[in-house]
């Protein structure tokens, strides 16, 4: 991808990411029922943005949890919920 497309892309909210993943799930369900979607993609969500915020601050979980704006110890209990412990 080149330099000015990802500049535009990162122009769009998150949000519409996020309706064009579901949109695509939802597609690719090909008839089968969904239950629970909430909690579906909650629990393929919050471990994306815990995992991709804890890469980019290189482990340091006060600055982690500055950017996400939770607590130090909220973010302990979820790394460890979703097993993305520091080793």
């Amino acid at each position: 991808m080149n330099v000015p497309a990802q500049r535009e892309r990162r122009k769009k909210p998150i949000r519409n990411s996020v309706s064009s993943a579901i949109e695509l799930y939802l597609g690719d369900l090909d008839g089968h029922q969904v239950n629970d979607l909430y909690h579906v993609v909650m629990n393929e969500v919050e471990p994306a943005i815990l995992g991709v915020v804890m890469v980019h601050v290189e482990g340091n979980q006060t600055q982690a949890a500055e950017i996400l704006g939770i607590s130090r110890g909220t973010l302990r209990k979820k790394l460890k919920q979703y097993s993305l412990e520091a080793s």
